[in-house]
């Protein structure tokens, strides 16, 4: 991966693969889009490294900050939070349309029900941060954005819930590869680390959204 995404680092292509993964695996959830942000990320920081060195030589001073990467990751981050945005509006606006069909397909799981129940009755009383889990657990995006267009939750119940959420999932995607890229180079520790926080932040999410609500005493 790292190979394939070197030559693109700093072109546009980048930006469109990553995008493209983003917007799709809400249909597809199985598609590594967060591995190809950290991947992203990784390589970007690498290469800024690289660049502050051969600055630093050809100058003659200290290069420090990553003057060449940040607004790689800036960038990074905002085009993985749109594209992220962008997949929920479009499987959301498709469950609205279709929401007979998408209601039948969740009913067939007890655990989809109770997700789509569950999730309408947090955005009711205006508890969207579970928008925001929803979009580390793996795939959670995916219920969450059809649940939310079958319950015909509104634009303004589930759109600033959803900025949120993928703006903080790009955020932390990003600050891992960035930091693995500076910390560990851009060798298959790199990748691995990054990764595997990935997948832990993914599975506490998991843990905490099916976690059993607590009753008040009566």
């Amino acid at each position: 991966m790292w190979e394939d995404l070197g030559p693109l680092s700093g072109t546009p292509w980048v930006y469109a693969i990553v995008s493209l993964s983003i917007v799709l695996d809400v249909f597809v959830p199985i598609l590594p889009s967060g591995v190809l942000v950290v991947a992203a990320a990784t390589t970007a920081a690498g290469a800024g490294t690289a660049a502050d060195a051969v600055d630093s030589v050809r100058t003659g001073t200290a290069v420090h900050g990553g003057t060449h990467h940040v607004a790689a990751m800036v960038s990074l981050v905002l085009c993985a939070a749109t594209a992220s945005v962008l997949g929920d509006m479009v499987a959301y606006r498709l469950a609205w349309r279709g929401g007979d069909r998408f209601d039948r397909a969740l009913a067939r799981s007890r655990r989809l029900a109770a997700a789509q129940e569950r999730l309408g009755a947090a955005l009711s009383r205006g508890g969207g941060g579970i928008v925001v889990l929803a979009r580390f657990a793996p795939a959670g995006r995916s219920v969450v954005s059809l649940g939310a267009g079958v319950a015909h939750r509104t634009v303004r119940e589930f759109l600033p819930w959803s900025a949120l959420a993928g703006l903080a999932w790009a955020a932390y995607s990003v600050s891992l590869g960035y930091f693995g890229g500076r910390w560990l180079g851009t060798s298959w520790v790199s990748t691995a680390v990054p990764v595997l926080a990935l997948f832990a932040a993914g599975s506490a999410a998991l843990f905490l959204i099916r976690r059993p609500e607590r009753r008040p005493a009566h």
